[in-house]
């Protein structure tokens, strides 16, 4: 069977089925998990499937809502975990500024900061200020403006003024998704406003993402691919991708 016979029976089964796995697909054509792979990612840049966990679903059945930050936190929770245990290496040193973007991941990075040196915090996050703000060693900023009941995050003017003004050690960057052509991306404009602001703000960008982020596209890019230093995410993680990622000169970081 020639690849683009495999890929139309492919798509049918999953138009049929509604998700099917790497694995069940694997077996059933007796091709490895890496073509399989290869086969959904050339279906979801045609638009035909979208590209899930450990498989794949028809692109009609993944709705364009954002999840709100209650659902997300319980998503890939022992992924989000190992990734901000690997974000901890990339803390400055005492004195130095850190900036945590609003999210879940980053949410556990913050949980995770330095009691054995001085730093100063930046956040937008209305529950990681919660988090930290008795936190010795820890200088809190929190940055003012419209809060997102969505994501709990502040956007808008005022937010965008303060980080014009800032230059920081480390950002920490979490997204909806990244790909190599479409950078860095979420579905809302006011978000993706703040987070373009807060990579121009930081000399160094860690982003923090599990691998159901990375080959994915949202509405909206706030950053090309050569904004970022590392990308900290899971084992999940397609080697492709990774290779695409590294090919362009990003550290990347399976936890």
């Amino acid at each position: 069977m020639y690849a683009e016979e495999r890929q139309q029976a492919i798509a049918a089964l999953i138009g049929m089925r509604g998700r099917v796995a790497v694995a069940d697909l694997s077996e059933q054509y007796g091709v490895t998990t890496e073509t399989v792979r290869r086969d959904l990612a050339a279906l979801d840049r045609m638009g035909v499937v979208r590209r899930v966990h450990g498989g794949a679903v028809p692109a009609t059945a993944l709705a364009a809502i954002e999840p709100g930050i209650a659902e997300r936190e319980h998503s890939r929770a022992e992924q989000k975990d190992r990734i901000a245990a690997a974000a901890v290496d990339y803390f400055p040193g005492a004195g130095g500024s850190v900036l945590l973007d609003a999210g879940t991941t980053t949410g556990r990075v913050a949980a995770l900061l330095p009691s054995d040196r001085d730093l100063t915090l930046v956040t937008n996050s209305i529950p990681i200020a919660a988090r930290v703000a008795g936190l010795g060693g820890v200088a809190l900023h929190v940055l003012g403006g419209r809060v997102r009941g969505l994501t709990h995050a502040a956007v808008g003017d005022d937010v965008l003024r303060v980080l014009a003004t800032l230059r920081l050690d480390v950002a920490f960057i979490g997204t909806n998704a990244l790909s190599v052509g479409h950078g860095l991306s979420t579905p809302d404009t006011d978000e993706a406003a703040v987070k373009r602001a807060m990579l121009h703000s930081a000399r160094h960008v860690v982003v923090v993402a599990d691998s159901s982020k990375i080959g994915r596209e949202h509405l909206i890019s706030f950053g090309d691919i050569d904004s970022i230093d590392v990308l900290i995410t899971d084992t999940d993680i397609d080697p492709e991708h990774r290779k695409e990622l590294e090919d362009k000169g990003i550290e990347v970081v399976a936890a």
